[in-house]
């Protein structure tokens, strides 16, 4: 799947200082990386025409987001982005074959079956939310503060989500390490944990904590928007499933308030997401 694999390796990018060119001009690593994905997708069958036009159009609108030149074209750009980014995100947007890395399998005995994608459409879309629209961290010290700021709630987090996830039935501890554990992993953290941060946290949370800041309780109504978007994205799961996930989605919601950066939601939903799927039922018991 070299498709999946640049387009995880441009995610992995966006962190990387932009190449100096002649002149003033300057190239993001992410974008011809991203653009070596979509030709080898092309290439391969796992795209056509219209997922690159999909692609295109998301990287046009967020760019536009943000150097439009009048604020009601801003505004709707930013809803155009949110609205390609969803369809991209919920396998809307056609010409998208992803790849089946898992067949159907139960993880124990008493799981339920689930199935292991790498999701170009989804990966392309937190791709360009978090390189042109997500605040993120830009120095060492950046990452030291963010780190700080996010372990404590970080574990409170964890702790308090797996353990009413037991309380409700919904899993019981299973210690375990797949053969497949480090393909999981990688494709759960770039092409579906970002992709996810960068949407709710990101952009939902970020902007809207931005537009209420100088209403009282501005910004907790963002976090909680964001945290029930969050759940509401999950109700494929069952409503146990998507209240779990909005307790998650309000544990992500505080880290990003915290340290403004989103970094720390990636970290702390990926750590969850890990802990779930090595020590406990995965997805859920049957």
């Amino acid at each position: 799947m070299p498709s999946a694999v640049l387009l995880m390796l441009a995610i992995c990018s966006v962190w990387l200082p932009s190449l100096r060119l002649p002149g003033r001009w300057t190239l993001a690593p992410w974008l011809p990386l991203l653009t070596l994905a979509v030709a080898m997708g092309l290439q391969d069958g796992r795209l056509d025409a219209g997922a690159a036009t999909g692609i295109v159009l998301l990287g046009v609108t967020a760019l536009g987001t943000t150097h439009a030149s009048n604020a009601w074209q801003r505004r709707s750009l930013l809803a155009l982005s949110l609205l390609l980014a969803l369809l991209l995100a919920l396998h809307r947007w056609p010409g998208f074959h992803n790849v089946l890395v898992l067949p159907s399998a139960a993880m124990t005995a008493d799981a339920r079956p689930f199935m292991l994608f790498a999701n170009l459409d989804k990966g392309s879309a937190g791709l360009l939310l978090l390189a042109l629209l997500a605040p993120r961290c830009h120095a060492w010290r950046e990452w030291r503060e963010m780190l700080c700021k996010t372990l404590l709630p970080g574990a409170v987090t964890i702790a308090l989500v797996m353990g009413a996830a037991c309380v409700a039935g919904l899993v019981r501890p299973a210690l375990k390490w797949p053969d497949f554990t480090v393909e999981f992993l990688a494709i759960n953290l770039l092409l579906t944990v970002v992709a996810e941060e960068a949407f709710f946290r990101g952009v939902i949370q970020h902007r809207l904590q931005s537009a209420l800041q100088h209403i009282r309780g501005g910004t907790g109504l963002a976090m909680t928007a964001s945290a029930l978007l969050f759940g509401a994205a999950h109700l494929g799961g069952g409503l146990s499933y998507a209240v779990m996930a909005g307790m998650a989605g309000l544990g992500y919601a505080w880290v990003f308030r915290r340290t403004g950066r989103l970094e720390a939601p990636i970290l702390l939903h990926f750590m969850l997401n890990a802990v779930h799927f090595l020590g406990f039922t995965y997805p859920a018991l049957a």
